[in-house]
């Protein structure tokens, strides 16, 4: 069972999960930051590879991000790229204090939107000594551009005056106009795209389902999300290493593709064959070797 703990991140107390390795009493261990995706929460997909990741040897520490889950942060469901950027940074600073964690053998991973705001976080911050993602995708170009691309300026600039609204409201004591992250059961139709479907079928069913993960966000939160982008400065993490895993089927693909070419080296994008977006999730079918080859990666750099 992992270790509850708590940690400051900008002011607010995070609720983090920390997972040791149960055939060591050992100390200086390498650790590894593992960072939810957009709307998830630790005990979600990022604890089950962060334990995964214990049982192979690490250190691991998943934790919800500031706003969401039992972490602290008002109003509730806000999703700030800049603030998960440097919760990633802040999870790295408290693993510095663990007394059985080698301090210079720090790694971090992200899944899904964390597997954005850790390699944003591992540009600036030289402490995570090897930076790694599954199915990462860049929040901001989801809502500036569509998946895939596709959504004109018009579009965007429609859903930034229906944000700017909700904030004046707001300034007048209104309460935060909340939107789903992924659609409910009877939302889903034949256009739905892959990537949002079975998130709801994760998400939003016994396969996963979990009561602070309530599939709310802040709708104005697209004004900072819009703004952001994750891989602009990927190109900082070399000489650190980044290893990119996705799967072949998965619409955001082309997120993993793009940090990579635009990384310096060592870069390497592994993919995992038939797997989708939500299959390296929690199917051991593809979560077992993506497994694999993280501990191969963070064994090797850290």
């Amino acid at each position: 069972m992992p270790e509850n703990v708590r940690f400051p991140s900008k002011g607010l107390q995070l609720a983090g999960n920390l997972y040791y390795p149960d055939n060591t009493d050992e100390a200086g261990l390498p650790a590894i930051v593992v960072g939810h995706p957009f709307g998830g929460v630790k005990e979600q997909t990022a604890g089950l590879y962060a334990q995964k990741l214990a049982e192979e040897g690490f250190v691991a520490l998943t934790f919800d991000a500031s706003y969401q889950g039992e972490s602290e942060g008002e109003p509730r469901f806000l999703e700030d790229p800049f603030t998960r950027a440097e919760d990633v940074r802040s999870a790295v600073s408290f693993l510095t204090t663990v007394p059985r964690v080698d301090a210079e053998r720090i790694g971090a991973l992200g899944i899904c939107a964390s597997g954005g705001y850790v390699p944003n976080a591992a540009a600036t911050d030289v402490r995570i000594k090897a930076v790694a993602a599954v199915s990462g995708a860049d929040i901001g170009s989801l809502y500036r551009d569509g998946l895939g691309g596709g959504q004109s300026v018009e579009q965007l600039q429609q859903a930034l005056a229906v944000a700017a609204a909700d904030r004046s409201a707001e300034a007048q004591g209104a309460k935060p106009t909340l939107a789903h992250i992924v659609p409910e059961a009877d939302e889903i139709t034949a256009d739905t795209p892959v990537l949002f479907a079975q998130g709801s079928d994760y998400y939003r069913t016994p396969r996963a389902q979990h009561p602070n993960s309530p599939n709310w966000y802040v709708a104005s939160s697209i004004v900072s999300i819009a703004a952001y982008s994750s891989y602009d400065h990927v190109d900082l993490i070399s000489p650190r290493p980044l290893l990119m895993i996705a799967g072949t089927e998965a619409d955001t693909l082309y997120f993993s593709e793009h940090a990579i070419a635009k990384a310096g080296e060592p870069k390497e994008l592994f993919l995992i064959e038939g797997a989708t977006h939500i299959d390296l999730y929690d199917k051991p079918e593809y979560v077992d070797p993506a497994v694999e080859k993280l501990a191969a990666y963070f064994s090797k750099y850290l």
